[in-house]
């Protein structure tokens, strides 16, 4: 049974920071829109789609008005809604870049979906482009919000597994339609890697608090097939951390829905399975005495997230995963890319310190961090 949460009582509607949401998907259909609606700190005050009919219909559903839509056209129309403080980007990744840099422009804070973008130099603009504006760009990585995945970093960090000397990670997932964004080069930037192995690069890189100093990999794109004429089917890729830390991932637009991370130590193991799933989230820490199951309060991933997002942009803060984390990835995944094209260990270089790329820590509810 889940505990009860422990969060305050929410803010009232006019204390809320107000969100703007770009692309109305099923994403922000189904996840986000009802996360901020019972969120601690936002709400949602504008809608931003292709289909005007369609996001007036939101509007009704959600306490908004017809004035509160906008066309994609009609974007800039924000700069002048004082109640807008800041845009959700929830557009195929190669529009991420655009829709940053109007937003920086208007003076409004970012939160966009990953990955950042397509490469690291588009992802690297973003960012330069908010700084230059005095805005917040946040990488929505919603798993580093989430009290399972903290609890696995605090016992890898915590020394509870002693010396972690291996990782794998397992995101895959069966794509069937070759229409979709996600399957065109152009719009996605690749295929299951930016998308969903993304996961488990981004959240071993987490758990460890440090970089990989070098990835060897390789992928299958069968072209025979219509739905991977342009993009990947399967990568495996490798990374190498300091002291000899070795993490396998495997991810595919392929295979059966599965997804996992497992930490081994040289004094326990943690295993996440599944690992990445929106929720059901299970997490279990093996030592000699045994295993345990930790029990948490149930919560929104999202709504972890997004609160987060508004308490950095009320205190100035950098966010935890602010933009230059999601560069870092990048970096890393045009690596593996490199990798995988020459058959050839690609080297990063050393990277001294923890959390190089993240900001101010999240206040997670009955989590300490």
């Amino acid at each position: 049974m889940p505990l009860k949460p422990d969060l305050p009582e929410p803010e009232s509607v006019e204390r809320r920071v107000g969100l703007a949401i770009v692309g109305l998907g099923k994403l922000s259909a189904e996840e986000l829109i009802p996360a901020i609606r019972t969120s601690q700190h936002t709400r949602v005050a504008a809608l931003v789609t292709s289909d005007l009919e369609e996001g007036r219909s939101f509007a009704r559903a959600f306490d908004l008005t017809e004035n509160d839509v906008y066309s994609y056209e009609q974007f800039e129309g924000l700069k002048d809604r004082e109640d807008v403080d800041a845009v959700y980007i929830v557009l195929p990744n190669s529009l991420h870049r655009e829709y940053t840099e109007r937003a920086a422009r208007m003076g409004k804070h970012v939160l966009c979906e990953k990955p950042l973008s397509v490469n690291a130099e588009e992802a690297q603009a973003m960012v330069e482009a908010c700084r230059a504006a005095g805005v917040h760009l946040m990488t929505a990585y919603r798993c580093q919000y989430t009290p399972h995945h903290w609890a696995a970093r605090n016992a890898v960090q915590s020394g509870t597994l002693g010396q972690i000397k291996l990782l794998d990670s397992i995101h895959v997932q069966v794509e069937e339609d070759p229409e979709a964004w996600r399957m065109k080069l152009d719009l996605a930037g690749g295929g299951p890697l930016p998308d969903v192995g993304l996961y488990s690069l981004n959240i071993i890189r987490f758990v460890l608090g440090t970089e990989p100093e070098w990835v060897f990999a390789a992928q299958h794109q069968p072209k025979e097939n219509p739905l991977f004429r342009e993009v990947e089917e399967s990568v495996a890729f490798m990374l190498g951390f300091p002291g000899g830390v070795i993490a396998n991932c495997l991810t595919s637009y392929g295979a059966h829905k599965t997804t996992t991370l497992r930490i081994l130590g040289d004094q326990g193991s943690a295993l996440m399975d599944p690992a990445f799933s929106y929720t059901g989230l299970s997490l279990s820490l093996t030592d000699k005495a045994g295993e345990t199951l930790p029990a948490f309060a149930s919560y929104d991933q999202f709504g972890l997230e997004i609160d987060h997002f508004a308490q950095r942009i009320r205190d100035g803060k950098t966010p935890w995963t602010p933009g230059e984390e999601g560069v870092q990835d990048h970096r890393i995944m045009d690596a593996i890319y490199q990798s995988a094209r020459t058959g050839q260990v690609v080297r990063l270089g050393a990277s001294a310190g923890q959390d190089l790329f993240r900001g101010e820590k999240p206040d997670l509810p009955g989590q300490e961090n």
